[in-house]
């Protein structure tokens, strides 16, 4: 019988991301938009688990934690988490192997982004990024990887990185650091998986240009010609979410490990970017009708 998964998250890409990969694993999948439509989409099924996003429109994560548990959902496992609590983390774990007794799926997912002048990004933003963008992943995998190596069967861990994660960007210093950290993260624990000839497979998820909230933040006044660029390049040139997702799933049903679905955003220009560092010239970050 094939598990049912109700997913709640109003980010379209990260919400048909999550989709695809579940789906590619066999559960059946419905998605919601908003806290009220998960509600409302809840007792029309009976799902073996709800995901929820934290912060949704119309009802948060919390609210609709709380309404499910005061419905008495005992065939479902209502969680909220968050990722940058250790704790929290080892709870959810400790949770799900108590009630579904394994893990197929274990996808470390959330992110946030700043612009600005790295030197001007407040403390709290740029401690926000470490926390979420890196921390929520080591996170995870402290929480879910001894048990995974326990249970002794196959599963996926699938870490989300960006083509920035191998192309840095000025203006957004602290998504490019955290990214880059997470593509040598998940390198690392490749390598440390296949010296345990361990069953956890690993794959890390690159995304380009995807049409979508992530540069949802108001910008500073110096990093505001930067923002409206990217918000309009990612309208002009982004995949749908609808695009997208079946890219990813056709990468994670080949058991990929490098899942990059737009290799037009990051080939040419991580070669250019080899190329400079084995010459010894400085990086170079766009063109302006001379080389720089």
């Amino acid at each position: 019988m094939t598990a049912k998964i109700l997913l709640a998250e109003d980010d379209p890409n990260i919400r048909l991301g999550l989709v695809a990969t579940l789906e590619s694993e066999g559960y059946a999948v419905t998605a919601a938009g908003d806290g009220a439509q998960a509600l409302k989409l809840f007792p029309q099924d009976k799902f073996s688990l709800v995901i929820l996003d934290v912060m949704m429109p119309k009802a948060s994560g919390y609210e609709v934690c709380r309404a499910l548990r005061a419905q008495g959902a005992t065939q479902v496992m209502p969680a909220v988490c968050d990722v940058t609590d250790f704790d929290a983390m080892q709870a959810l774990a400790r949770d799900v192997m108590t009630r579904f007794g394994r893990v197929d799926v274990l996808f470390n997912n959330a992110g946030v982004l700043s612009t600005g002048f790295s030197w001007e990004i407040s403390a709290k933003a740029w401690q926000t990024s470490l926390d979420v963008n890196i921390g929520g992943i080591v996170n995870g995998l402290r929480a879910f990887v001894p048990r995974l190596l326990a249970a002794d069967r196959p599963a996926r861990i699938i870490n989300t990185a960006s083509v920035g994660g191998f192309l840095p960007a000025p203006l957004m210093a602290p998504y490019s650091a955290t990214k880059f950290a997470a593509v040598a993260l998940t390198e690392s624990l490749a390598g440390e998986l296949a010296m345990l000839t361990s069953k956890v497979q690993v794959s890390l998820l690159a995304p380009g240009p995807v049409k979508s909230d992530i540069f949802r933040e108001t910008p500073s006044a110096a990093s505001k010609g930067f923002h409206d660029a990217m918000v309009e390049m990612l309208e002009d040139n982004g995949l749908t979410p609808d695009e997208f997702a079946p890219l990813v799933l056709d990468a994670v049903a080949r058991g990929d490990y490098w899942i990059i679905p737009q290799p037009e955003a990051l080939d040419d220009g991580f070669a250019t970017r080899n190329d400079r560092i084995t010459s010894r010239q400085p990086p170079q970050f766009y063109r302006t009708g001379d080389e720089r």
